[in-house]
């Protein structure tokens, strides 16, 4: 092993990860391409063969193994070990996740000490938002959503309540907007409607809900510009994204809290309430109030 790759090798897959993102802007050009497909899709990285994730990934099964030399693994069956690992413990099934989560807090204060490691998770996401949050960034997401005519909301799965909130937060505070959700699968049409002059705000998290990745892509080569909340600087909405906030929410027992999204979410809402607020004629200075 080179002395570029003599480093410890991540034991979990939260490791990799953090360790991929420390070094993105440093890896090389195919390497970086391995990367981000790996982050992408680690389910076909879990069960695929060299061969096989090679030709989806669009380069040499060689790569591979410079790729997992690269972050530490003597070769590419113990970086994918590590993804395997991921799964068992991610897909589990909701009745797995309890009873794992049953055997680690026992019977005695059993829903107490599930409170208090839902409240640590959060805790420990809100706190990493707190240190990695670009404040020009919020400033200029702000500024995009507020000159919007329509701010299109889009989430599916677990970024959902999120969209909700945007939503229900964006109506009360008299910004006007669309949620993309339709029972009769109108989302196309609904989506028709938006131009240049609105923004979408889109958000999804990994295992990414592909209809949002599809119709943030449609969005984006219509010049409509995009806003969006994810996990990794690899996740796909990031090449259709005009800017993008990266929000890591911490897990208990394989249950991730939306405790820092939430938040953030409430601050674009407000600032876009405050900054249409700044801009109406007549209207005295002053701090919008969150919606209850």
């Amino acid at each position: 092993m080179t002395d570029e790759t003599a480093l410890s090798a991540p034991r979990d897959f939260d490791g990799l990860r953090s360790l991929i993102l420390a070094r993105r802007q440093s890896l090389p050009k195919r390497i970086a391409q391995v990367a981000a497909y790996a982050l992408d899709n680690p389910d076909e990285i879990a069960f695929g063969t060299a061969a096989s994730i090679a030709d989806a990934a669009g380069v040499q099964p060689s790569t591979l193994v410079r790729f997992a030399q690269h972050l530490g693994f003597d070769g590419f069956t113990s970086l994918q070990s590590v993804f395997r690992e991921r799964l068992r413990e991610r897909n589990s099934s909701y009745e797995e996740r309890l009873s794992a989560l049953r055997a680690d807090v026992g019977d005695n204060g059993a829903n107490h000490r599930i409170l208090e490691g839902f409240l640590t998770a959060s805790g420990t996401s809100l706190d990493l938002l707190a240190r990695s949050l670009d404040e020009a960034l919020l400033d200029r997401a702000i500024a995009a959503l507020a000159g919007a005519e329509t701010v299109f909301i889009l989430a599916r799965r677990r970024s959902y309540p999120v969209a909700s909130y945007m939503a229900y937060a964006l109506g009360k505070l008299g910004v006007r907007n669309q949620l993309v959700e339709s029972a009769a699968g109108l989302s196309p049409e609904i989506l028709s409607f938006a131009t240049p002059r609105d923004v979408a705000l889109v958000v999804s998290f990994s295992p990414y809900a592909a209809e949002t990745i599809d119709e943030a892509r449609q969005l984006s080569e219509r010049g409509v510009p995009v806003v969006a909340i994810t996990d990794s600087a690899f996740s796909p909405l990031v090449q259709f994204a005009t800017l993008w906030f990266e929000v890591a929410e911490a897990d208990f027992g394989g249950f991730r809290t939306l405790a820092a999204t939430m938040a953030l979410s409430m601050a674009l809402a407000v600032g876009i309430g405050d900054a249409r607020r700044d801009r109406k004629p007549g209207k005295p200075r002053g701090r919008a109030r969150s919606p209850s």
